[in-house]
């Protein structure tokens, strides 16, 4: 799939913004939406390394577990998340956030998501709307995202390790 991107501004300091995303166990309140039944691979959630599976709420999803970890994190302007995804995890995924200081004290919040599908019928499911589909998913964990930081929102329950 072509590169999705999607992004915001939220009103807070980079940092603030930097410090919420770095948690990996934090990116189940904003993409809960789409994305359930989250747990941690690992028990440290923050930094290089951390990881977390979940359930992808696509319709017509018959391999909907998928997961992402942080492989690169670099204070305070971006984060890289590698994954896998589909049947025996043969979909590859690359997201990226990327924050820049905005005007007056914002952020400006971007994340790109990209998918390298293994084999034909891969490709054919993805091309069946799976852009826009995640285009609207990404968009709205966007404007989720600038509420939970910039209004305190109700936030969910933290995600755990597995069995744990």
């Amino acid at each position: 799939m072509d590169p999705v991107t999607v992004s915001t501004t939220i009103s807070a300091p980079r940092e603030q913004v930097f410090d919420y995303l770095q948690d990996i166990a934090n990116h189940a309140e904003f993409t809960d939406h789409y994305l359930v039944d989250w747990h941690l691979t690992r028990i440290d959630s923050v930094g290089r390394g951390a990881g977390a599976r979940f359930r992808v709420k696509a319709p017509g999803n018959r391999f909907s577990w998928a997961d992402a970890t942080f492989v690169e994190v670099e204070r305070p302007h971006r984060i890289v998340e590698a994954g896998r995804t589909g049947k025996n995890n043969r979909i590859r995924t690359l997201g990226t956030y990327e924050l820049a200081p905005a005007s007056s004290g914002t952020t400006r919040v971007r994340f790109t998501l990209e998918t390298v599908p293994a084999t034909l019928s891969d490709r054919l499911m993805e091309s069946f709307g799976a852009r826009g589909w995640f285009k609207r998913k990404n968009g709205r964990a966007m404007r989720r995202l600038r509420a939970i930081i910039e209004r305190g929102e109700q936030r969910g329950s933290r995600v755990t390790v597995a069995a744990g």
